[in-house]
């Protein structure tokens, strides 16, 4: 419901919701940093080639969260988690496994209570038919039952219902991940650590890179912001004529990519670290999320095999169906039906991290729309190491980088995303952009053209800004026209006596361009189309604020959720997250941390009934306020212990071990100890 009220009534109805302040305790700003990729690598991820050995650890805010422990006091066997009570699975292990292999042990004394909350019936079970979890689970008693054996005994066996089993797709085969993609088994991930998958493409087109791009070229332009005017200072022309005859072409030409489309029709969920995992996703593509981006996966862990980092690039059966579009045929070749939602980012740091990644994601999963690399990560580990927005002062690398992952990756096209610059009041990003669409000048002169982007992701702020004031959408519309010029231009500059194969050109050589930064309204998401004419618009805190932002955009209007449906949304990533991690100890004890974590940004949304004015500004800071009803209120509040509270409504108590502290300096200060 859309509505503005006058300054009077405004002012009478506001104050009703208003706190005084000397009843709330004073609080620093929020550390917005968190939304991307603050947490590294708190998610698991051992860094790769990113740390350097014998390196100490890094100190500071959000560096030593902790999270407690969690889980069963008595572990039970695998081999008796499924099985019926007096006939179980052969242990591999025999006498020497240390788990625990009495059932009636384990739900006696191993495990903790049963739980009632979600109607007292398990959700996977419920939405499946069978449970993976078994006899671990939180909620088994709403799947198992007792039969008489035929020697009188009672025994505890477990219950699947054959219907929805069938209606969901689940086989004996796929039990665990009927409705998973892009899934790598355990061998592969061995086989990948013992480096025993090969990337031909990748080790050949890198070493080309090396011994022939960089004879004379990246001493020329490889400059970083301070020089990037000298970049395109010319030669002499004899350094031509010799640089020349030491180019060798590439050993390796790009596929032929699948097109891509980006238009009003399909906002964009930005790649959050942390924050943007699978029941999130899910759930934004339930209120109209038309495409989404895995996690940030670290590029060496992913060469290596760590299994922490294959777990971002799974993606959801709901992701793997085409988006919306108005006008499917409005791009030449587009074919809808074999596009996609998900897309996977990367990171590196190196040209061969980057290549032998693209190569491997393309072969193993090759349910991906595009892969993206990551230009834009501010975060100091990720920047010191060369990679994330590192790569914006070193423009002849990120060239190499991208034309390389073009050329490895088969039929998927590979985008990028980039902040204005690494530094305030000096963006650099217009070079870059240029050097993207149209290629560096030596890469024109060898007749390669552009590095075959399909698409440019830009966020308007920099890298040293971090989240401090609002993103620039001004000089986002000034790249855009940029792009709209060089495409123009392009047949001008492009050497007719060489000219690039059209392979190496995504949709036929046309680049979109999209905005990031302060989106928080299909007002916003609208304008900013209009004005800064992007072909699209990535949306990253405004989703984690308000997730029905896509349902507002589509709908284009306001939509003042009320607290019912608020909570019926974390009722649906709580489902979502069990099916994700599993409904035993360990999976909602998971589950009941990354729903905190959303909590964390949910908890800023103001209710429309209760603003000044519209549209509403995702930087806004509001006064202390009460909400219309006592839940809006709870759902409102900044401290984590009520977060917990929102928690424990549909996964129960929390476990004693279990701990959280919040990301954010501003939320839940212990106001007790401090007096």
């Amino acid at each position: 419901m859309q509505f503005i009220l006058s300054r009077k009534a405004w002012k009478l109805t506001l104050s009703r919701y208003l706190i005084p302040r000397n009843q709330v305790p004073v609080s620093d700003a929020a550390d917005d940093d968190a939304a991307e990729a603050s947490t590294l690598l708190e998610s698991g991820s051992k860094g790769g080639d990113m740390r350097k050995k014998g390196k100490k650890k890094e100190s500071g805010q959000n560096k030593n969260r902790q999270y407690g422990t969690w889980g069963d006091s008595i572990q039970l066997c695998n081999s008796r988690a499924l099985a019926p009570q007096f006939s179980p699975k052969q242990c591999p292990y025999g006498e020497k496994c240390r788990l625990e292999h009495d059932l009636m042990k384990y739900l006696t004394e191993g495990k903790r209570e049963n739980l009632e909350t979600l109607g007292g019936i398990c959700p996977i079970w419920q939405a499946k038919g069978h449970c993976n979890a078994g006899w671990k689970c939180r909620w088994v008693h709403s799947h198992s039952t007792k039969r008489i054996l035929e020697d009188g005994r009672e025994e505890l066996v477990l219950v699947e219902d054959e219907e929805r089993k069938a209606k969901a797709g689940i086989t004996d085969s796929n039990k665990d991940e009927s409705d998973l993609y892009n899934v790598v088994d355990i061998q592969t991930k061995m086989n990948l650590r013992k480096k025993k998958i090969k990337t031909p493409k990748a080790d050949v087109y890198d070493n080309w890179l090396t011994s022939t791009w960089n004879v004379g070229l990246d001493k020329k332009h490889n400059k970083t912001a301070d020089d990037a005017e000298g970049a395109n200072v010319d030669v002499d022309a004899e350094n031509k004529k010799d640089e020349r005859a030491q180019y060798a072409e590439p050993p390796l030409l790009p596929s032929e990519k699948r097109r891509l489309y980006y238009g009003p029709e399909t906002p964009v969920l930005a790649p959050l670290t942390t924050q943007g995992n699978m029941p999130f996703r899910r759930l934004c593509i339930d209120l109209g999320a038309q495409l989404t981006w895995s996690e940030m996966a670290m590029g060496m862990p992913l060469v290596s095999g760590e299994k922490g980092e294959w777990a971002l690039i799974k993606a959801h059966a709901s992701e793997i169906t085409p988006p919306k579009v108005m006008n499917p045929g409005i791009v030449a070749g587009y074919d809808q039906a074999r596009d996609l939602k998900f897309g996977v980012q990367i990171a590196a740091n190196k040209p061969w991290i980057a290549l032998k990644t693209t190569e491997i994601l393309s072969t193993l999963c090759p349910r991906i729309r595009a892969i993206d690399l990551n230009c834009g990560c501010p975060i100091d580990l990720v920047y010191r190491s060369g990679a994330g927005s590192a790569l914006l002062d070193a423009h002849a690398k990120l060239e190499k980088i991208l034309r390389g992952m073009n050329v490895v990756s088969g039929e998927i096209p590979i985008t990028v995303k980039i902040r204005m610059g690494t530094r305030d009041n000096k963006p650099t990003a217009d070079s870059l952009v240029q050097r993207l669409v149209l290629g560096g000048s030596d890469s024109r002169e060898a007749g390669m053209g552009a590095c075959g982007v399909a698409a440019i992701t830009l966020h308007g702020r920099s890298r040293q800004q971090r989240y401090t004031r609002r993103a620039d959408w001004g000089y986002i519309a000034e790249i855009s026209s940029l792009i709209s010029r060089l495409k123009t231009a392009g047949d001008a500059v492009a050497d007719t006596a060489a000219e690039a194969d059209p392979r190496g050109l995504a949709n036929g050589g046309k680049v979109y361009f999209l905005g990031n930064g302060d989106c928080y309204s299909h007002v916003d998401y609208h304008s900013h189309i209009a004005e800064a004419k992007v072909d699209s618009v990535m949306v990253g805190r405004g989703a984690l604020i308000k997730p029905w932002i896509f349902e507002e955009i589509e709908q284009g209007q306001y939509l003042d959720k009320s607290a019912t449906e608020r909570l019926a949304y974390i009722e649906k990533f709580v489902k979502y997250g069990l099916d994700t991690w599993g409904a035993d100890e360990m999976g909602v004890g998971t589950t009941r941390r990354f729903l905190l974590e959303w909590l964390s940004f949910s908890c800023r949304y103001v209710p429309l009934g209760i603003l000044e004015r519209l549209p509403p500004h995702i930087n806004d800071r509001p006064p202390p306020f009460k909400g219309r009803n006592e839940l809006e209120t709870l759902l409102s509040s900044g401290n984590y212990k009520d977060w917990i509270k929102i928690s424990e409504m549909f996964l129960g108590p929390a476990h004693k071990d279990f701990k959280f502290t919040p990301k954010h300096k501003s939320n839940s200060y212990e106001i007790e100890a401090e007096g």
